[in-house]
């Protein structure tokens, strides 16, 4: 079987981690984003995977024929020369996703949730139409394009964007099986497959909705990847507990890496990612952050709903808050105060910031 994974431009929205590393290959619960979603892929039988790039990072093919080995699968890269909304790039991949009459899963690169690939192949099969879609239950409706279909079957009638009044709960969770009949659908320009080919698809009786169990997080931008990353390790608690750490000063969900070192007397958790050769020295106190790779945070500091980057410094005494992020390799000297600081990769801060804004 085959994947096509829609991983698109710069990840401007995640910066000042993609300046250093591309979207897919930055590290989510200390593993690149894409290998979540292409492990399970894998498990659900897939054994050729696509990802559609609209700049060529040699760092990510490199990063990629290092995964075709490890599991034993094939990855090809997909290039746009333009971009192609979300519909052109499986026109442009039309011959690698057609060469047999076999479905094809299509995602969103920013999505994690408990990948239901088995289920969706399944519900496919079952229905015996062209196109399935993931849906997922959302609190504020108003704020999204809704999915209106029919409980027991699953047949979607129409998408209602933004409504003002109650039609559904329901959105695109951007994961899609399709056959392979659909690509005569699209045709080589850009395209968005939300609003162009879906409704036609639906009205023609041809598309599905299927409803995702359990968490779903769109983990593209700061904010959302700390609130994503409490999720996935509430869902860690659930079906493998035995992968967080417990003990003398952890609370709660703490996941971390068996190659960083962790002090006397420090306080970790609820919901926090330690990396790997990452040091914490003691007294420190982190809650709901992320700490990448071969980062130090020295004694005494207070850490909450931050990103710190790749080999990043953090000084003793420092308090940092309030979706923080760090890029690679960013010093922050002692006793600073950091409140939503976004901090471009290199960088070594020498007076608090006590506003949100941008470190050039």
């Amino acid at each position: 079987m085959k994947a096509l994974i829609l991983v698109g431009g710069y990840g401007t929205r995640l910066r000042p981690l993609t300046l250093s590393v591309p979207k897919p290959l930055v590290d989510f619960c200390n593993k690149p984003i894409l290998l979540h979603q292409v492990e399970a892929l894998v498990k659900a039988g897939v054994d050729h995977v696509i990802l559609a790039v609209s700049y060529m990072s040699e760092l990510l093919e490199r990063e990629m024929r290092i995964q075709e080995q490890r599991l034993g699968i094939r990855i090809s890269l997909s290039h746009e020369k333009e971009p192609l909304g979300t519909a052109g790039p499986l026109a442009l991949a039309r011959e690698l996703l057609n060469v047999d009459n076999e479905p094809f899963f299509v995602l969103n690169s920013d999505v994690i949730c408990d990948f239901p690939f088995k289920d969706l192949l399944q519900f496919h099969h079952n229905h015996g139409k062209e196109g399935t879609i993931v849906v997922t239950r959302v609190e504020e409706p108003s704020k999204y394009g809704v999915v209106v279909f029919e409980t027991d079957s699953g047949r979607i009638h129409r998408f209602v964007e933004k409504p003002q009044v109650f039609v559904s709960n329901k959105i695109n969770a951007g994961m899609y099986i399709f056959n392979p009949s659909m690509l005569s659908r699209i045709q080589l320009r850009p395209t968005s497959i939300e609003k162009e080919i879906f409704p036609v698809m639906a009205e023609e009786g041809q598309l599905y909705a299927m409803e995702l169990q359990g968490f779903w997080m769109d983990i593209g931008q700061p904010k959302d990847f700390l609130t994503g990353m409490c999720m996935y390790l509430q869902s860690v608690r659930q079906h493998a507990p035995e992968r967080l750490r417990t003990g003398p000063g952890f609370l709660g969900n703490v996941l971390v890496d068996p190659t960083a070192q962790i002090g006397e007397n420090c306080t970790i958790g609820p919901n926090v990612t330690i990396g790997a050769g990452v040091v914490v020295e003691d007294g420190v106190r982190i809650k709901r952050c992320t700490v990448l790779k071969g980062a130090r945070v020295r004694s005494h500091s207070w850490l909450e709903s931050c990103i710190v980057g790749w080999s990043s410094s953090v000084g003793q005494w420092v308090r940092m808050e309030n979706v923080t992020v760090l890029g690679e390799d960013v010093i922050v000297n002692d006793e600073l105060y950091l409140n939503g600081a976004n901090v471009l990769p290199h960088k070594s801060i020498n007076e608090s910031v006590p506003e949100p804004r941008i470190i050039m």
